[in-house]
């Protein structure tokens, strides 16, 4: 049942509408007493869910709690990551999700469904896990908030996600990520419909029914200046209301060009990205709009490390992003990879397959380590010099010396793709 339900490619939802809307759509539930939030964590940040998430506690009040933040495979929040995304909660109410421990699971999706809507990509069962305070029945009411996206992993993001990947298990996360690198990242990016997303609503039809969960999606996109404009609010205890954010999200947040490109330039804000886990964004969204040959720049300051989790850096400063073909072989050979699959599936994710070049320059890492996981390497100083983030345009810019280069200011709001290989993907 969808409860609330407002937005088109033109419109502006203030913050006023925003509380009015989330406001409408839980007064229609009736009183709730013990109330679970689970919205993003800071890499979601331009979401609003921590707006969202402000004016849900805000009008349930004591009975909110808990909140869990679906942090994944990330960090978990700081202290100033919390409160700069959430304002004056009380620090109290928020609990941190330990991705390889702090689960439970809740039933098995069988391997003959993942090997049917996978083509053969992959023959394995998976696990339903969500963290333990989901499943325990101590809430009426598990609020989960977020945004519809393009995501590399999915198709698109949120909904059930949130709670199965964002507050999931090790084994989960690991075998749903590697689902939809095997079956083909570039088949998926920007739909609705992907095996991974097949999955989780099985997970939900089978497994979450008897959880009272209601789903808060926001769209954002970018209006001709720049800034970012929530384009729409649906919220919902099912299917649908994700179904139409997807749409939304479709022509807010996709930019489909005429032709390749031979130069893009992204800048990753170092307050949002520290790692390549998350960097890397920058090459996902980016790559089915990139020219065979073509160069894309990556500007990040605030890239420190390789990934978040010490485990994960070890497999990527190990194994490199060196492709599909290379990374399958490293699976089937070596233990180590094989039992962490979504480190497998990022080492997919961030190679460019060799068909363009990749350079980094990053603010915390020498030439020596990008260099050793496949990467070009470039001074970060000097590139920021040739293309400035404070000058430069979103989209198309003519450099001095008449270089046409594309610029993205944030790659994890959008997916940009050439007509020609969106449609035949």
């Amino acid at each position: 049942m969808i409860y609330f339900d407002e937005g088109s490619e033109t419109s502006v939802m203030t913050e006023s509408a925003m509380r009015k809307g989330l406001y409408s759509a839980l007064d229609q539930l009736g009183e709730r007493e013990r109330v679970l939030l689970v919205p993003p964590d800071f890499t979601r940040v331009h979401s609003q869910a921590g707006l969202l998430t402000q004016y849900a506690w805000e009008y349930y009040g004591d009975n909110v709690k808990a909140i869990l933040p679906a942090v994944g495979t990330h960090y978990p929040m700081t202290p100033d990551e919390i409160s700069d995304m959430f304002g004056d909660i009380p620090s109290e109410l928020f609990m941190e999700h330990d991705w390889r421990h702090d689960v439970t699971t809740l039933g098995v999706v069988p391997a003959e469904f993942l090997r049917d809507i996978s083509e053969g990509a992959v023959d394995y069962d998976w696990p339903v896990q969500v963290n333990r305070v989901i499943a325990s029945g101590d809430y009426d009411l598990v609020l989960s908030i977020g945004q519809v996206v393009p995501h590399e992993v999915v198709g698109m993001a949120n909904h059930s996600k949130n709670i199965f990947v964002g507050t999931g298990g090790s084994e989960a996360i690991n075998k749903s990520h590697f689902l939809g690198a095997a079956y083909g990242m570039e088949k998926m990016m920007g739909r609705a419909d992907t095996p991974v997303r097949a999955v989780l609503d099985y997970a939900s039809e089978h497994f979450l029914s008897n959880i009272p969960m209601l789903y808060v999606q926001t769209v954002v996109g970018r209006a001709d200046n720049g800034t970012l404009k929530v384009r729409g609010l649906y919220i919902g205890d099912d299917r649908q209301c994700f179904e139409k954010a997807a749409a939304l999200s479709q022509t807010v947040n996709f930019e489909m060009l005429d032709r390749p490109l031979k130069k893009v330039v992204v800048y990753l804000d170092p307050s949002e990205f520290k790692s390549t886990w998350l960097g890397n964004k920058a090459i996902y969204r980016t790559r089915m709009a990139i020219a065979d040959d073509g160069e894309l720049i990556i500007l990040a300051p605030g890239v420190k490390e390789f990934g978040e989790d010490p485990g994960i850096d070890r497999m990527i400063r190990k194994y490199g992003y060196v492709g599909t073909e290379q990374v399958m072989a490293f699976v089937k050979e070596n233990e180590d990879l094989s039992e962490n699959l979504s480190a497998a599936a990022h080492l997919i994710h961030g190679s460019s397959e060799g068909r363009f070049s990749v350079t980094y320059c990053p603010g915390g890492l020498t030439r020596e380590e990008i260099e050793s996981v496949n990467f070009r390497y470039a001074d970060l100083d000097a590139m920021s010099k040739t293309y400035p983030p404070t000058k430069m345009q979103e989209g198309f810019n003519t450099m001095p010396d008449g270089e046409e280069v594309f610029y993205v200011s944030n790659p994890a709001l959008g997916l940009w793709s050439t007509r020609e290989r969106f449609s035949n993907k």
